[in-house]
């Protein structure tokens, strides 16, 4: 009967003397196909180019190794997946809530917040809140939640229809772009504007050092002759 007394198994590949099978089947340094020799061949290859023997394909018969840089190849291969989670798209539901009568201006307040959220590449869960007889008004709050979608249809479209939630009644809203294009966009955007500020200092150096007047050589000044007085 087996039984797991604890402990990790390794996700790393064995490397060099840790493979332990009489041959493999060789992949060079840069992809081409060996074939299959004894392992210590491939041992003695891996010497010859100052190279790492990986196994890439244990399950293989036999096993597939490949000669490479074993500490480059994780380095990379850690740099590609810091970028892949520096670029994972998260999805976020942001909400907004409204009441039914909401004043002109905080319906555009409101409504500003929204097309952020979706230019951001976020989903908006709006909210309408009933309250007291506003409950007896549900295509209040009905319209209101239509003019919100028709008003940002160019950034996003109605992920969920109107429906009646106790006092509430809710909305989703998801953007037409991406979170990932978002990101990228907004970091194009960053770099513009901070090329620009560079752009400017520049200029501005320029200008002070066009408009700083030049400096006079140093000349002997002329004395200005006094008139001597002549007595009668």
């Amino acid at each position: 009967m087996w039984c797991y007394r604890g402990g990790s198994i390794s996700a790393e590949p064995r490397i060099n003397d840790r493979i332990r099978v009489p041959e493999v089947r060789l992949v060079g340094p840069s992809g081409e196909q060996v074939g299959i020799v004894p392992l210590a061949k491939a041992l003695e290859l891996a010497q010859e180019y100052d190279l790492d023997l990986v196994e890439v394909a244990a399950t293989a018969r036999p096993p597939v190794c490949k000669l490479m840089d074993y500490g480059k190849f994780k380095y990379e291969s850690a740099m590609k997946a810091r970028e892949a989670r520096k670029n994972q798209a998260h999805t976020v539901i942001k909400e907004m809530k409204l009441r039914p009568k909401i004043d002109p201006h905080d319906y555009d307040t409101k409504k500003g917040h929204v097309v952020r959220f979706l230019k951001q590449g976020d989903k908006v869960k709006i909210t309408i809140m009933f309250r007291g007889r506003e409950q007896s008004r549900p295509e209040l709050g009905f319209r209101l939640l239509q003019r919100l979608a028709s008003d940002v249809e160019d950034l996003g479209f109605i992920e969920s229809n109107p429906k009646q939630d106790g006092r509430n009644m809710i909305m989703v809203l998801g953007p037409h772009k991406k979170k990932t294009e978002a990101m990228a966009e907004a970091r194009e955007a960053q770099a513009a504007r901070k090329a620009e500020r560079q752009g400017y200092a520049t200029e501005d150096s320029a200008d002070a050092g066009a408009e700083a007047p030049a400096e006079a050589p140093a000349e002997a000044k002329a004395e200005t002759p006094v008139e001597a007085s002549s007595e009668a």
